[in-house]
């Protein structure tokens, strides 16, 4: 738990230690390039978990160092904060900075893993109050590692120092998860990796966030609200339907139009005339005149002859005709008008008629 444990290290680690920043520093220089950003630090004012995102490898000849992490750290005055971890490792110095920093923070620290925690990187998790391991993240330990250039007896120094350095990373893993140094060590010099099911049953930690299941929604689905759930409401679009003092619709019904009221009576009656005489049978060499129908001016008789000559049949041949073409139209029934106009009822709505 916080406060309950801490990464010691020995007088002469720090001298190492800035001799290896004085040479990544001089190494940038020479390739005349800057020290990269290995972190991200959320501190909104409003919110009351801070969040700190480790996605690179630590430090490093290129990265820039641990104090400005630190330095920004003491910002933080959330009383949570969530550290995302997706890092290879990196400089085992400056990892041990950081995680003692988390360790002395007042917030509550949650170690979120959310890829991989290799290296350093396992021992910066190691610093949270709480540690969860996302669905298929992984968490590596192994024996630290070094460069050493120089005589027999600077190598046998640098070795001295990274067992030593070793032998404190492997009681960072005893403290937080239980068992010896020596039995860390085994695994550390075996290069274990850990499934997330797998960091937790060896004390590494504390949940393995599961995935949810496809099609599966993560929080509750609220109901829609009312006007969302009708299917094609119109009222969308802005159509808020017929004003309450708009008159009703009324229904359908029938319209018949009376012909014989819009048009001239004398018109209409000289079509009733020849539909009658159009039903009467056609008169077979008939010697007598035919007089027009709808002829109102008397006809003034023909001087007589001595002998009248029928009339040649082409004469009757418009009757005839007239017969044929309207044969169709005739009934005897009285209401043989009705039957004539009957093709021009037809069916609208009250209100089209009145707009007619």
């Amino acid at each position: 738990m916080k406060g309950t444990m801490g990464i010691a290290l020995p007088g002469k680690v720090y001298d190492f230690i800035n001799q290896q920043r004085e040479q990544a520093a001089k190494r940038r220089e020479q390739l005349g390039i800057e020290a990269r950003s290995w972190y991200r630090i959320s501190n909104a004012a409003d919110s009351d978990e801070a969040e700190v995102m480790l996605y690179d490898e630590i430090g490093g000849w290129f990265g820039t160092t641990a104090d400005e992490l630190i330095s920004e750290l003491k910002g933080i005055t959330a009383p949570r904060m969530r550290v995302r971890i997706n890092s290879p490792g990196g400089s085992v110095f400056e990892g041990i900075a950081i995680a003692n920093a988390l360790r002395a923070h007042p917030a509550s620290v949650t170690v979120q893993v959310d890829s991989v925690a290799a290296s350093i990187a396992s021992v910066i998790a190691m610093a949270g109050d709480r540690i969860e391991m996302a669905p298929n993240s992984m968490m590596m330990i192994h024996d630290a590692s070094g460069v050493c250039l120089g005589n027999a007896q600077d190598m046998e120094e640098m070795a001295e120092l990274l067992d030593l350095i070793s032998d404190n990373i492997a009681d960072a893993y005893a403290q937080r998860a239980g068992g010896t140094r020596d039995e860390w060590r085994a695994r550390m010099r075996a290069e274990t990796w850990f499934l997330p099911e797998d960091a937790v049953d060896n004390g590494l930690a504390d949940e393995a966030i599961q995935a949810p299941k496809s099609g599966t929604p993560t929080e509750p689905v609220e109901e829609p609200e009312p006007d969302m759930a009708r299917a094609w409401d119109l009222a969308a679009y802005g159509y808020q339907g017929p004003r309450r003092d708009e008159p009703k619709a009324e229904e359908p019904t029938t319209l018949t139009i009376n012909i014989g009221a819009a048009l001239d009576e004398d018109f209409v009656e000289q079509l009733r005339s020849m539909v009658r005489a159009a039903s009467k049978p056609a008169p077979v060499a008939d010697t007598t005149p035919v007089e027009p129908v709808a002829e109102t001016t008397p006809v003034e008789p023909a001087p007589e002859e001595p002998a009248a000559e029928p009339e040649p049949e082409a004469a009757a041949e418009p009757v005839d005709e007239w017969a044929a073409m309207v044969a169709h139209l005739t009934q005897d029934e009285p209401d043989a008008w009705s039957v004539l106009v009957s093709n021009l009822t037809t069916t609208a709505s009250s209100s089209a008629a009145t707009e007619a």
